[in-house]
């Protein structure tokens, strides 16, 4: 890289640097202290009402923030201390705006103690945006595979359409967090708090970890379904750092999120070198340690009416009546379909396991289970040229692709025709017609005269991956659990189950491997590297069908909580 270039990273280094407090830092464990989940609590920065406060979940702590039981200054102040020093353990923050987050704090405490009302549905909860959404008056430059040094200097006039509504709801919007693939040329790499040697998954990554370290409440976090980059199609982005919303992230930080049906949540304002593609559209969701959060921020944020903002949004309020699963036989005879494997790659076996825990807990709870058979799985949509994109915003500056995401495919930078564009997207046309029938087609099974009311699979083959290029591109390469909901365009939550154990989760050889791709996943799987390592699932719904979906996780959280 050029060294102007250098120099230009190097300068955004120091603006991040001169808006951390100096006395919020403290000496971080050595790098060779793999396991640092503990060490916020331990540190010695945090008080006890702060320990409180990070571990409040999101609606109890809307609950004590609107009856002023807690102000928004020290419920800020809170969060900024345990995002720094989340920060210095694993890398995850991009932006730190303490002064403006702390004025809108104070103007939040001083409306509710002047008209004893609160702003809005999401009052003086603090809220981290993936580097993706802009802000007015702050720097942007993380995008699909890349962080892009020709954008540092570039300060966004306007804030995203989601950040204004969010405001509008009385949120604080305080950190903004480190992607793609949590590894990028301007900030360095993140890395897995449970495990400083594993990656957190991406891209969505920096927000997987604050969040799970208690840095905030509230995430947001974005899912593409992939980057033309890959030569096997997708990453879903929330359902993964969750587990890592959205998705990696969700996945293996063991949080819970939510992929929204594409037009729920507005995504006009935010920085990409995508424009203008439309065929798998981008989504912004919560990710969060429980899922009456989720639920929080999916009312408050349709309730806006965004559509009146973004055109493509649907008109569509939080609607209680679908919440409360009136379309399910408002929940008493609910049959869940379980998808073992996806007929491509069979899971690691933690993720076997979570399964049958799972399945014995939902019929313990006297709901039905069934199997759900996987049909195309192997499909892939993405090949349209996003990696020309992706060329030419980094030839701007001579910036390198980092190793974890050099090009899969020799071919993959070429764009092509739009004949075979439309090919692409009759085919994803036709696939959804195939997976409505397959769908309807298991109201057979159920025994309820309706179609299974979801699904629930495996969120990726694996809990996490290593650090490195090669853990990477297997990453990458086999992230169909989540891409398929992507093309059909199906709400699906991750939620946690359990965490690896190596005395039940052995290493062993598996009954059948699909080919060799199937073996070299399986392979990467070792129980002592991963132990303790968070577990989640991911539940499917239909289109649109996003209260339904929430409910029917919280159904299932339940579940699996009484049958502990």
């Amino acid at each position: 890289m050029p060294k102007k270039q250098i120099q230009r990273i190097a300068e955004k280094k120091q603006r991040q640097i001169k808006f951390t407090p100096q006395k919020w830092l403290v000496s971080s464990p050595p790098d060779s202290t793999l396991d640092v989940i503990g060490f916020p609590e331990t540190c010695g920065l945090l008080n006890a009402r702060e320990i409180e406060v990070a571990n409040t979940s999101v609606d109890v702590l809307l609950e004590k923030l609107a009856c002023g039981k807690w102000t928004a200054m020290d419920v800020t102040a809170s969060f900024y201390k345990r995002a720094i020093v989340s920060h210095r353990l694993v890398n995850c923050l991009t932006e730190i705006f303490i002064d403006n987050a702390l004025t809108r704090a104070a103007e939040l405490d001083d409306c509710l103690k002047n008209t004893g009302k609160v702003v809005g549905p999401l009052h003086a909860l603090q809220i981290s945006l993936k580097d993706q959404l802009c802000i007015e008056g702050l720097e942007t430059t993380n995008a699909p595979s890349v962080s892009c040094v020709s954008w540092i200097g570039q300060y966004a006039e306007k804030n995203a359409v989601l950040v204004d509504i969010l405001m509008e709801c009385g949120a604080v919007p305080f950190v903004r967090t480190n992607w793609p693939e949590s590894f990028n040329n301007i900030f360095g790499r993140t890395t897995n708090p449970y495990n400083r040697s594993l990656a957190p998954g991406g891209s969505s990554g920096g927000e997987g970890v604050l969040v799970f370290l208690k840095g905030g409440p509230l995430g947001i976090g974005s899912d593409l379904g992939g980057y033309g980059s890959y030569s096997e199609g997708t990453i879903s982005s929330i359902l993964t750092p969750s587990q890592q919303l959205y998705s990696y992230s969700l996945r293996i930080c063991g949080l819970y999120g939510l992929r929204p049906s594409s037009s729920r949540v507005p995504c006009g304002g935010v920085v990409t070198p995508l424009e203008g593609q439309d065929y798998i559209l981008p989504v912004f969701g919560p990710m969060t340690s429980s899922i009456g959060g989720v639920k929080a921020f999916m009312k408050a944020i349709t309730r806006a009416k965004p559509w009146l903002e973004v055109p493509l949004t649907v008109r569509k309020k939080w609607n209680e009546d679908e919440y409360n699963l009136i379309d399910h036989g408002s929940g008493k005879d609910l049959c869940f379909a379980i998808m073992w494997d996806n007929g491509v790659v069979v899971p690691h076996p933690p993720i076997r396991r979570s399964m049958q825990v799972t399945k014995a807990a939902l019929e313990k709870a006297g709901y039905k289970v069934v199997d759900w058979k996987p049909i195309k799985h192997r499909w892939d949509i993405w090949s349209a040229g996003s990696a020309e994109e992706i060329m030419i915003t980094t030839s701007v500056t001579g910036e390198l692709i980092i190793a974890t995401m050099e090009l899969e495919n020799s071919d993959a930078a070429d764009s092509i025709t739009a004949y075979q564009l439309w090919q692409l997207q009759k085919m994803r046309r036709d696939l959804r017609k195939e997976y409505l029938d397959h769908w309807e087609a298991t109201a057979s099974e159920t025994g309820t005269g309706r179609p299974v009311d979801a699904t629930i699979c495996p969120a990726a083959p694996f809990v996490a991956t290593p650090r490195g290029k090669n853990s990477i591109q297997a990453m990458s390469k086999y992230i169909n659990y989540t891409a398929v909901w992507n093309v059909l365009d199906y709400p699906a939550t991750i939620f946690p189950v359990t965490t690896v154990d190596p005395n039940l989760d052995a290493k062993k050889s598996p009954h059948y491997f699909y080919d060799g791709f199937n073996k070299g996943i399986y392979e990467m799987y070792d129980p002592e590297t991963f132990k303790n390592a968070p577990v989640c699932l991911q539940l499917v719904g239909r289109t649109l069908k996003d209260e339904a979906v929430v409910k029917m996780t919280e159904i299932v959280n339940a579940a699996l909580a009484a049958a502990k």
